[in-house]
């Protein structure tokens, strides 16, 4: 995993097209990736191919005592190789490299694989934004599961958003 910067922002943002997902706008993405060593409010880890290719990309927040993981994609034809495992390994200790007492994040209750790989890595329900996400592409950019019918899915066109949180001092 690699500290992207500012001369990334095309791979980032051809990698956010080829999933037809926008996680991030190109604004967020090149501020992110703009953050001086000095303030360092952003950090975008990327995972490439042996052939420089963008498979997959995480951006991580920092805040005064927690961190906050913005966003996390992965190359549909990359998926399922453990580049999200590791790329989330890399922003958790990027966090405790920081110092920070918590890790927060936020995911679409339907996204069985990404609440999975989270609760893996000891992340534990904070919460519900019942019916937070509209209706859209990343929708479907992922397979339906349990949460579609638990009582955390709010019925109609909107998608509830799961809170999740890593303490990152008891890990």
């Amino acid at each position: 995993m690699v500290l992207l910067e500012p001369s990334d922002l095309p791979d980032l943002m051809a990698l956010e097209q080829a999933q037809e997902v926008a996680v991030s706008t190109p604004a967020s993405l090149s501020a992110a990736l703009s953050s001086s060593p000095d303030e360092m409010r952003h950090q975008v880890f990327g995972a490439r191919s042996e052939e420089g290719r963008l498979l997959g990309y995480a951006m991580l927040a920092l805040q005064p005592f927690d961190a906050e993981l913005e966003a996390i994609l992965v190359a549909s034809e990359a998926r399922r190789q453990g580049i999200a495992g590791r790329l989330l390994d890399r922003v958790v200790t990027a966090a405790r490299d920081q110092q920070l007492e918590r890790l927060l994040l936020e995911v679409r209750a339907g996204n069985q694989a990404a609440i999975a790989l989270y609760r893996a890595a000891g992340f534990q329900l904070d919460g519900v934004r019942k019916g937070y996400y509209p209706p859209g592409p990343a929708a479907g950019a992922y397979p339906p599961g349990p949460a579609a019918s638990s009582p955390t899915a709010s019925s109609g066109l909107r998608e509830d958003a799961w809170l999740m949180s890593l303490d990152l001092n008891s890990c």
